[in-house]
Parts: C-alpha cells; structure tokens; sequence
C-alpha cells in the first residue's frame, strides 16, 4: 500500500511539473560554440519592461545592454536583436536550452549556442587564487596574423579574482569586457547582440601582459605594458579635408527619399555636427546614446546634426527598417541620411573631400559659416571612463566656442 501510495505522489509531481508553462524571466548563462574546444561565455536576464513586454538585458560588467524583445512561439523561444539585426533562437526544454546566433534573414553562417537558466557567474573558477593584481592602464600593440601593428590602450580593474576593462583603439573602444583571472592568466568576454568578443592573456610581475583575441575563424595577438600615461594619436588629428576643398557637403536620402545636404535652408548660420557611422556599428550605438539626448538639450542654441548611415544592406526596405528602429531606439529627432554600403573604401568615395576614412564613427564639426572647425576619428564610449569624460567636455567646450 506505501508503494502504491509514492508512486501515486511520484506521478502527481510529475504531471504538476509537466503542466507548469515555461517561463524564460530570470537570469541565464550562456556560452557560444565559436570553434571547436573554444567556448565564449556570457550572461543575460530576461525580465518585463515597460508595457510589459519581454525583454532581454545583457550583462557586461557595469553595464545592462537592453537587447530587444523576447517572444515564445510554439516549442521556440525567439530573441530579437533588432539593433544589430540579428537574433537568438532556442529550442524549449525543461533543462539548458539550445540554439543559434544568426541573422534575422537567415543568412550567414549560425552561431551555436547553449543557455542555462538560474545562473549568475561567467567563468568557470578552478579555485586558484590570482598571482597578482593587473588594474592599470597599459600601452597595447596587437598583431595581426599578417604581422600589422595597430597601437591600443588596455584599462583594467581588477577586484579579487573579478576583472573588467576594455581596449581602446584610434577607431573606438571594445565596450564593456568582463572576466576573470587565476593565476597569472586571465579571461575578457562580452555579448550584447552583435557578436561575441573573447580576449585571454597572460601576466608578468614586471607589469606585462601577452594574449590574444580569439576569433571563429581568425584572431590577433597581443602585447601590453603597464603605463599610466598610456594614450592614442590625437582623434582630432587624423581625418581632414583634402587640399583644395575649403567646405564639407554631402547630398544623400533620408528614409522618405528626400535629399539632404547641408546647403539646405535649415542649417545656415548654425553649427551642425555630422557623424558618419551605421546602425549596426557598436561604438557608433554609444556615440548616438550620448548624441540623442544632447542634442534635443541643445537644439534651440542653434545646432543642428545629421547621421550619415552606411549599412550592411542598400535595398530601400532594409534601410528603412534598420534606420527607422535605430530612430525609435534612441528617440533621434535630428536627420538620418544613408550614404551607401558599409565599407571604408564607400565611405571615401562618396565624400571626396576628406583625406582618408578611418573609422565608424567620425564626427565632423561645421561652424556658422559652413567651415570645419574639426574632425574628430573614432569614439570613446562610457567603458574607457575618463577617456570618455574627456571627450564629452572637449565636445561640449568645442561647440560652446562656436555658438558664441
């Protein structure tokens, strides 16, 4: 009778078990497959937003990057990354989920990918204690499987076995990176909906650091020595007009087909600023969450701005769709315009004037008389912290000058 009585408990729990829905809120570990025995690890909440809609967050050392939307359809749990145009895609089941990083066109080669829910920590810890602490900034140069040298700087703040930092280089920083380290060896990763960073190195007492980034189908090396005066090529230096042009003009179309150039009516006598850059452009996404609101703060002082987008795509339908999400994302209330395909070579081609196109984004200062006060090469975001701080105050002291 016993027996009969805890099997008959037994299936009672399990059919209560199988009739619960599934429910994706919550905290998740996940890591993508990037190549065989090579495992990139991030983390994410799914959580309700405002309406309450699901969403997903990224989270990426002092950051919490909202996604997009999270729908679940059938036996699939759907991840929108709408920013960058991509999307996750899982199979339900009770456990770890699996499932694929791809375009929302389907094309391009998937991402494998594996979610574990209820889960919080990124790394794997092994229990050995760190040989040191490496916080600092320090002078990088990477090297790239052809030898090219390309100058960065490392910022890295160490807490316990805890890192974060990023890299910051002449066309924009890496974001927020987060890891770990033991012994002398560390880890970086990030994730936010474009596709996944991985950095591991290790580290000396003298202050040096070696490692590499790893790709899914190549990487690049690194070096690094401590240097608190570390620093990049001045960005205001790198990009200029080529001699004999003594103006900036562009003339491109919005998403409604009507041409913009700064010839028109609205930006005489007024300071504008164009940046050059594309939705899909991480460094350009935090250059836009500091532009947006800044200029709906500054707009009646006499400023205008406009965003040249270059995209992964030129047919009209996919433009309008990525540059209309990217406006309601941000709440941008000045001109967006799409200057052709992604690509530097493009870039150069359709604005003749400037010297050479290094990086998305550039950002060119116009004053009231239609002359370039300056150009400035690339972005540092929120993660470089006092590089970041910097930039906006010489911004902010650029532009006070001009409006005088």
């Amino acid at each position: 009778m016993r027996y009969y009585l805890c099997l008959f408990l037994s299936l009672v729990v399990a059919a209560s078990a199988a009739a619960t829905p599934f429910s994706p809120l919550g905290s998740w570990r996940a890591v993508f497959q990037l190549k065989p025995g090579v495992e990139v690890p991030f983390n994410f909440d799914i959580r309700l937003a405002a309406g309450g809609d699901q969403h997903v967050y990224f989270r990426n050392g002092e950051e919490n990057f909202d996604g997009g939307r999270v729908r679940q359809s059938a036996d699939s749990l759907f991840i929108f990354l709408d920013q960058f145009d991509n999307e996750l895609v899982f199979k339900i089941s009770d456990g770890p989920l699996t499932g694929v990083l791809r375009r929302q066109d389907k094309t391009g080669s998937p991402l494998l990918v594996r979610a574990e829910p209820n889960t919080t920590w990124r790394f794997p810890e092994t229990g050995t204690a760190p040989a040191g602490d490496i916080s600092g900034t320090y002078d990088i140069v990477f090297r790239s499987g052809e030898g090219k040298e390309e100058k960065a700087v490392g910022l890295f703040h160490q807490t316990g076995n805890k890192l974060s930092g990023t890299f910051l280089r002449v066309t924009g920083d890496s974001r927020y990176l987060e890891g770990i380290v033991e012994g002398n060896n560390f880890y970086l990763s990030s994730f936010y909906g474009s596709g996944p960073s991985y950095y591991k190195g290790s580290f000396t007492k003298d202050g040096s650091l070696t490692g590499e980034i790893v790709g899914a189908h190549s990487g690049s090396s690194f070096t690094g020595i401590l240097n608190p005066k570390a620093a990049l090529p001045d960005p205001y230096k790198l990009t200029y007009l080529k001699e004999g042009y003594s103006t900036f003009d562009f003339s491109f179309p919005d998403v409604d087909g009507h041409t913009v150039s700064l010839q028109d009516k609205k930006f005489r006598n007024k300071v504008v600023i164009v940046t050059i850059g594309g939705t899909w452009c991480p460094n350009c996404v935090d250059e836009t969450s500091f532009l947006a609101p800044w200029f709906k703060a500054n707009k009646k002082r006499g400023v205008e701005v406009v965003s040249i987008q270059y995209e992964r795509q030129t047919d009209t339908a996919f433009v309008r769709k990525v540059l209309t999400r990217f406006k309601e994302r941000y709440d941008i209330t000045y001109d967006q315009v799409f200057g052709g395909i992604a690509d530097k070579a493009v870039v150069a081609r359709s604005l003749p004037s400037l010297n050479t196109f290094l990086a998305f984004p550039t950002t060119i200062i116009i004053d009231k008389k239609g002359k370039v006060a300056k150009i400035h090469t690339g972005y540092s975001g929120p993660a470089t912290g006092v590089y970041y701080q910097e930039f906006v105050k010489e911004f902010n002291a650029e532009i006070d000058g001009l409006l005088e």
